[in-house]
């Protein structure tokens, strides 16, 4: 992923509370087999100090790739929206021949993965997925030896994906002129599309943090 100076995260903080703030779904990519294109899995995920907890369906393709090189990449993307080619023409020339773009957030992580086949081990990676998407506790017992859940981790592997490193990108054109962004941002919320409305939070956001874009 190639990020410009601008939009890289501004610290750690910033993609951490991205993260936090309900992004936990993306796609999870493996190196393919020799010969083979790679392998892309879209998946919900949990954030374990510095690992993120997955599980597939046992007879996903992804395992024997794994198996064969633990070393992954898994992307989160969101907030998102295009940017038609007038609203950044500058103010000197005509609206046509301004140049569209993408907005959007993106936090890459690369990552080594481990796979959980033990059942104890399964279930506590699964209580703490359940902590995260369910933290009001109205699920069964995560025990493998009791039913619901107990007869059906055969069927999954887990994954834990040590992070070891972690690149972010805020793509919202901070190193434009102010006007021009908040414009955007305007133009962005009255549109009401898709994902125009945390676009534009995104992009006022970053603004009010950065102001004016200094190289």
């Amino acid at each position: 992923m190639f990020i410009q100076p601008w939009d890289a995260a501004l610290d750690d903080a910033e993609w951490q509370t991205w993260i936090a703030d309900g992004h936990d779904f993306g796609l999870l990519s493996v190196n393919g087999l020799p010969g083979q294109a790679p392998l892309v899995v879209p998946t919900h995920f949990a954030v374990d100090g510095i690992e993120l907890l997955i599980h597939l369906a046992r007879p996903n393709p992804v395992w024997e790739t794994i198996e064969a090189d633990p070393n992954v990449t898994f992307t989160v993307t969101g907030d998102y929206a295009f940017i038609p080619g007038p609203w950044r023409a500058k103010p000197d020339v005509p609206p046509t021949d301004g140049v569209p773009t993408s907005y959007y957030a993106a936090v890459q992580f690369t990552c080594r993965a481990t796979i959980v086949d033990d059942p104890e081990a399964k279930a506590e990676l699964l209580r703490r997925q359940m902590a995260h998407f369910q933290p009001a506790g109205d699920h069964a017992s995560l025990d493998p030896d009791q039913p619901p859940y107990g007869r059906m981790l055969p069927g999954i592997r887990g994954l834990r994906l040590d992070v070891t490193e972690v690149r972010a990108k805020f793509k919202y054109d901070d190193h434009k002129p102010v006007e021009q962004r908040t414009g955007i941002a305007r133009r962005l919320t009255e549109r009401g599309q898709g994902l125009d409305a945390p676009t534009a939070k995104q992009q006022i956001r970053r603004l009010d943090r950065i102001g004016p874009w200094k190289p």
